[in-house]
């Protein structure tokens, strides 16, 4: 028994080795890709003479082939676990890295960013929350609400660490300590701290296996296209108010510095609400986290149409279900498929999220083009609205499945 009682020690604290990896390299992986043109954009444009459109359109090419290669990662992954994937994904970064670092031509810059994107498909909470998934199976929730609670910093971290890069060296020296970072740090961390475990779906029996994958695609299809399209909207409602939130603020009555400074309030309500859901999240089913994400989300972009004064209140709200909604992108797939699919449906799921977040700042500026911040923000509210009949319709099939 006191051996056993040494065991489960060990392996408590084994998991919050990986975590705590998981999650620093989390910050990395947005901080370092999602989140690097809002500083580096400006002084890439100043420097080589290309359209800021062209530039942005970089982020774009990167989400589009992270999409593409998510499913195979997922694949990867459930096959090999997720040392390996992560690992090759670290080194695929670094290379992206120098690519857009020593690039001269736009043609060489897109393509290194082709390359971070397929880095991306193996970096992001995606494929983390896959491996997550392979290592522990119905365990994994707590260990995917930390990583996200640490993740939801990587715009604090990452944002003045590249301004302060760009301001004494450079943008072009800032991607290549990017790529150092990646090949020094992160790989040796992926190496050293995830475990050499068998994956989970070869705990089970390839007959197993083979009536898991008939089961999903005829009693679970369903759920699965509607858990799908619940988080690609959510995807493209975030891409949209990231992209072009301090414009909608500012059409609706802010100056500049009052837009800036309520966003400022984002990382905060959603790092606070994954807090408590770190807290209180394993006395319910991961649904309900869903539920009141959807649910957040939706009441802040009304609070949008209304008065100034209750714009605060609107990011708290917004963010806030948005923070959850991370949560609930890992561990609802998890409750409702089981570990042995996981990994392989957490790739694909990430398939439609990453095209949404490509395409829709592009879709949001037409639409702010042609009906202003007013019309915008209709436009998410049906969206969101959407996605709270949509959640209701995967709870009502989930309760049928039990």
């Amino acid at each position: 028994m006191t051996t056993e009682c040494a065991q489960r020690a060990v392996d408590r604290r084994g998991k919050r080795v990986v975590v705590a990896v998981l999650g620093a390299l989390q910050i990395l992986s947005w901080g370092s890709t999602f989140y690097l043109l809002a500083v580096l954009a400006a002084p890439i444009v100043r420097d080589t003479g290309w359209p800021y459109d062209h530039v942005m359109g970089g982020l774009s090419v990167a989400l589009l082939v992270a999409g593409l290669v998510s499913p195979r990662t997922g694949r990867a992954i459930g096959a090999h676990g997720g040392r390996p994937v992560l690992a090759l994904g670290a080194v695929v970064l670094a290379i992206g890295f120098v690519l857009i670092g020593t690039a001269q031509h736009r043609a060489w810059y897109l393509a290194g960013w082709a390359v971070l994107g397929a880095g991306m498909g193996a970096g992001l909470y995606d494929a983390a929350f896959a491996t997550l998934g392979n290592l522990y199976g119905k365990n994994a929730r707590g260990a995917i609400t930390g990583v996200t609670l640490l993740g939801g910093f990587a715009s604090t971290v990452c944002w003045p660490l590249s301004a302060y890069l760009v301001e004494h060296f450079g943008w072009r020296a800032t991607c290549l300590v990017y790529a150092a970072l990646w090949a020094a740090v992160a790989l040796p961390l992926y190496l050293v701290a995830l475990p050499r475990r068998r994956p989970v779906a070869a705990t089970v029996g390839a007959p197993a296996v083979a009536t898991a994958s008939r089961e999903a695609r005829h009693g679970d299809g369903v759920i699965f296209v509607v858990l799908a399209m619940v988080l690609t909207i959510s995807a493209a409602i975030l891409a949209t108010m990231g992209s072009h939130l301090v414009l909608i603020l500012q059409a609706r009555g802010l100056d500049l510095a009052g837009a800036v400074a309520l966003g400022m309030l984002i990382g905060p309500s959603a790092v606070g609400a994954r807090f408590i859901e770190m807290l209180a999240g394993s006395r319910y089913h991961p649904i309900w986290t869903m539920t009141a994400s959807v649910g957040l989300v939706a009441l802040g972009v009304c609070l949008f149409l209304t008065s100034p004064s209750l714009f605060a209140a609107a990011i708290v709200l917004y963010a806030s279900g948005n923070g959850i909604g991370s949560i609930a992108k890992g561990t609802l797939p998890l409750a409702l498929f089981g570990a042995e699919r996981y990994p392989a449906l957490a790739g694909r799921l990430a398939l439609p999220i990453m095209f949404a977040m490509a395409l829709a700042p592009f879709v949001g500026a037409v639409a702010f083009q042609h009906g202003g911040a007013t019309g915008t923000l209709l436009i998410l509210l049906g969206l969101a609205l959407s996605n709270v009949v949509l959640v209701g319709v995967l709870w009502v099939l989930s309760r049928r499945r039990r």
